[in-house]
């Protein structure tokens, strides 16, 4: 039986995907040329732009929160890989590889998701979206902190953890503003 948040889920990253791939057919590859910080920095960029927009209450650019977190979904994505394809770090992919890839890390992310939606009973529905903003705005710093000690923890999770949490806590955002009924499907 599928449940409800699976269904947005997937309707939600259906979404962020044709945008990913749209870009990927327009730019190809280049972010392979990124370093994680810089695709932690890209990140944190979009979500302090967020948090800027909730608190002041306007924006000057033509380009709303909702881009800023399908953004934030799609940068999780391309540090997952940058993460895990290491041993070939500027090779250009193919349009059908990053497809494959961009797959595989929302399915493993998505598994993610299920496991403490279990345990946390759903907890996301209840929270505010600037508040889902301030802990992925919390996270990034977890993962600079990381980074700065050169990836090494002593009990905490690693930097890809904390990238899927965002990845996640996006598509909450994302959901929770009602995102997939406003786009053409």
């Amino acid at each position: 039986m599928v449940n409800q948040t699976e269904v947005e889920y997937k309707k939600v990253i259906a979404e962020c995907k044709k945008i990913f791939m749209a870009k990927t057919s327009d730019y190809g590859t280049a972010w392979r040329i990124l370093r994680l910080p810089s695709i932690t920095d890209q990140i944190y960029i979009k979500a302090q732009r967020i948090r800027s927009i909730q608190e002041k209450g306007q924006q000057k650019i033509n380009e709303d929160i909702n881009s800023e977190f399908v953004g934030i979904v799609n940068y999780c994505i391309i540090a997952q890989m940058q993460l895990n394809l290491i041993e070939k770090p500027y090779k250009e992919l193919t349009t059908d590889e990053v497809s494959k890839l961009y797959d595989i890390y929302v399915n493993n992310t998505y598994t993610l998701l299920t496991a403490k939606n279990h345990d946390y009973g759903e907890a996301w529905r209840e929270m505010r979206v600037s508040s889902i903003t301030d802990i992925i705005l919390m996270k990034l710093m977890r993962i600079k902190q990381i980074e700065d000690n050169d990836g090494k923890t002593i009990v905490s999770e690693g930097v890809e953890a904390n990238y899927q949490d965002i990845m996640n806590y996006a598509v909450f955002a994302l959901i929770k503003s009602e995102f997939i009924h406003s786009t053409k499907t």
